[in-house]
């Protein structure tokens, strides 16, 4: 998605924002909380990847409720640094449990952790569910929904395609899932069980870039042209309510720019991107800022969790509003830091700001005056912002 626009509202904004889950909630999304919670199984997936299930204890399975293909943040102390990752839930909906697929990055100081350090028994903090890559489909009777997935990029749509599956006897799944090899495939197993359970009903199709299979189409990499004899012949877009795509920003806006040029409607077509940012970099704030008395500044106010707080940023800074709301309010929500995962949220009210990056944003939240405050820059003396509508 290309960088948002300059975002401007006053305190008239209306108050009520239609969300893109089933059914539809007024007034905006939860506030996202951490809680510790234990580890209760971590299972290998891949040689490079593995499943980590939290238990979820019986006070807070209202915080964990979820929808399938929303994600959850994990917090950890390495090295004497605070580190935050993003990862899609894996599973339908499930009380009492939590899991997510963490796949080690190259570089990628969080993952790496995760794949040798991470135990049964561990606990580390999980915050509250968030996202919207969701269904928008109340009936799913004889709907199609359709996922082109790459990678770690499975995580979600795999809770997604069993749910759809599940709660319909007349709905259908087509999965197109890319990798390089048959080693790389995450949930392979379970996928297989899920084609034997609908064998009718899920429509499985790996693609694998670096192993020759028996079908032409499905060997290499995952090109417009592979993409377009896929949709030709194995999917035909005139048949799909929904699509969800998942994995990299390339493979993402090659399959929306498709899509579009198929006459896929974009409003039907919802998207997740992998992290941005740049690998084993600790999110938050990026260098120390001190204010001068002799140069100008930026007063950023936001409410969070009903309380006020205000803080100046020296122009020249050029500091986003998360950096400076977390030099006063430590707790201020994020997770990637990277205009991605949408947890740090919030709501312009008076003043104006620009966006660097938006991969989060649906148009409909831009329009009602939300941003990315990782991402936000103010653009006028004076911003308040509010994280908790």
């Amino acid at each position: 998605m290309a960088p948002s626009p300059t975002v401007s509202r006053t305190e008239a904004v209306a108050d009520a924002l239609l969300h893109t889950a089933v059914g539809g909630t007024g007034g905006g999304r939860p506030r996202a909380r951490f809680h510790p919670l234990r580890v209760a199984e971590v299972r290998p997936l891949t040689a490079e990847s593995v499943e980590v299930t939290f238990a979820v204890p019986d006070d807070l399975v209202a915080e964990y409720d979820y929808l399938p293909g929303q994600y959850v943040a994990l917090r950890a102390q390495l090295d004497g640094h605070e580190v935050r990752r993003s990862y899609s839930l894996c599973r339908p909906p499930t009380p009492g449990s939590v899991s997510v697929a963490i796949k080690r990055n190259s570089g990628g100081w969080f993952s790496a952790w995760a794949q040798t350090e991470l135990h049964a028994g561990d606990e580390i903090d999980v915050m509250s569910p968030q996202g919207s890559f969701t269904t928008s489909l109340a009936d799913l009777d004889g709907a199609h929904v359709a996922g082109i997935a790459a990678g770690s990029g499975i995580t979600p749509v795999m809770a997604l395609a069993t749910t759809v599956l599940a709660r319909s006897e007349s709905s259908r799944f087509t999965l197109v899932y890319t990798n390089r090899s048959t080693l790389d495939v995450m949930f392979l197993d379970e996928l297989a069980d899920l084609k034997d359970r609908y064998p009718t009903r899920f429509a499985l199709h790996h693609v694998l870039s670096r192993e020759q299979r028996a079908a032409p189409v499905l060997s290499g990499r995952l090109d417009e042209e592979r993409l377009r004899r896929i949709l030709d012949g194995l999917i035909l877009p005139q048949t799909v309510d929904e699509w969800f795509l998942c994995g990299p920003f390339e493979l993402v806006q090659l399959c929306r720019d498709t899509l579009a040029d198929v006459g896929v409607d974009r409003a039907h077509v919802r998207y997740e991107l992998f992290t941005t940012g740049e690998a084993g970099a600790p999110a938050g704030p990026r260098r120390p800022v001190e204010v001068r008395a002799d140069e100008p500044v930026r007063t950023i106010e936001f409410t969070l969790d009903g309380q006020s707080a205000s803080v100046q940023s020296p122009v020249s800074a050029r500091e986003s509003i998360l950096d400076a709301a977390l030099r006063v309010r430590p707790d201020t929500p994020f997770a990637c830091a990277g205009g991605v995962c949408g947890t740090c949220r919030a709501r312009v009210l008076t003043g104006s700001v620009t966006m660097t990056e938006n991969y989060a944003l649906e148009p409909d939240e831009i329009e009602h005056g939300y941003v990315l405050t990782c991402q936000s820059h103010p653009t006028t003396d004076r911003v308040a912002v509010d994280y908790d509508n």
